[in-house]
């Protein structure tokens, strides 16, 4: 909601102000951004590259700047207007014609925070050299001509735990949006929904795209995990908002959790909080937390996607980890 009048300057002074960067946001902005939350169930959404798309389907999990689906909706019309939206820079091997989604449930909003001065001013400030994607303004809106659109960023930059039902989006410049593929936790894979008539679809995103069914890797992968207990008993869980229960294959083993975490990796390397991504051997691949231009230049990370930076260490290296679990009211 944006409330205007005269004394606010009216719709063009509200982005304009949100469309400059800063930092020190306008109060006025600020109770306009504070009205754009996330509750238990909101569907949000990442656009994505062909890419990128391949990559989830592999195991990976949401990162980094999302949005609600509501207030993308405008821009859903066409993959020209979704375009804004990337956070990468392969919009140049993609087709013009097609834009992918990512399209999911939120858990609970403490799973996302505004990219504000207060927490992100290491993004704020990095130098163009340093970033992929639009700058961020600091006044949570995304860069934008037209539009005032909130940008969330997942909390710490950590992978989300994906939940039940999670989407991967066509959207088409007919204006038809295509379910290509449903997760399913149960099965740990991505259930493929399109048919024939959407082959072509599916074409940009490999041979592999084709398959009935595409299970993601069992190994620990990912920022963060889902835990919840049963009667004394820690089970990895599922999410299927507002509902949790117990990940299993049987339904009559699918019991409703009676708490709830989500288990995160976290380690200290060269003086800098990082996410533990993955473990190779004597390698770890961490993700800085809330990375800058000297956090960069020191762990010589790269930038993988708009705000995201990671980078690899020695295990025998990194001077502390340690795992956090950060609990859910049920």
């Amino acid at each position: 909601m944006a409330p205007v009048s005269r004394d606010s300057g009216g719709w063009e002074h509200v982005h304009r102000l949100s469309q400059t960067p800063t930092r020190q946001p306008d109060p006025h902005l600020e109770l306009i951004r504070q009205t754009a939350g996330i509750r238990r169930g909101t569907r949000m959404m990442k656009v994505l590259s062909a890419r990128q798309v391949t990559g989830y389907l592999k195991g990976w999990l949401a990162t980094g700047f999302c949005y609600r689906e509501w207030d993308a909706a405008e821009l859903l019309r066409s993959p020209d207007g979704l375009r804004l939206l990337r956070t990468d820079n392969d919009s140049h091997t993609d087709r013009p014609d097609i834009a992918y989604v990512l399209r999911w449930r939120a858990i609970d909003p403490s799973d996302y925070t505004v990219p504000t001065p207060a927490d992100h001013l290491g993004l704020i400030t990095m130098p163009s050299g340093y970033r992929v994607g639009p700058p961020v303004l600091g006044t949570g809106f995304t860069p934008s001509a037209q539009h005032l659109i909130p940008e969330f960023l997942t909390t710490d930059l950590l992978d989300l735990p994906m939940p039940a039902h999670a989407s991967l989006l066509a959207h088409t410049a007919d204006g038809d949006e295509v379910t290509l593929y449903s997760y399913q936790p149960e099965q740990r894979g991505w259930l493929r929904m399109a048919g024939a008539r959407w082959r072509g679809l599916l074409a940009a995103l490999g041979p592999a795209a084709d398959q009935e069914y595409l299970p993601v890797p069992t190994a620990d992968r990912g920022t963060s995990r889902l835990i919840g207990q049963f009667r004394g008993d820690e089970h990895d869980t599922v999410a299927d908002p507002p509902e949790f229960r117990v990940l299993a294959m049987s339904r009559a083993a699918r019991y409703p959790v009676e708490s709830l975490v989500r288990r995160t990796r976290y380690a200290n390397w060269r003086g800098v909080r990082c996410a533990v991504v993955s473990d190779d051997g004597g390698w770890a691949r961490l993700r800085l937390c809330q990375p800058d231009a000297d956090q960069v230049a020191t762990l010589a990370a790269q930038c993988h996607e708009r705000g995201v930076y990671e980078t690899w260490a020695p295990v025998g290296d990194i001077n502390e980890r340690w795992t956090t679990d950060h609990h859910y009211p049920l």
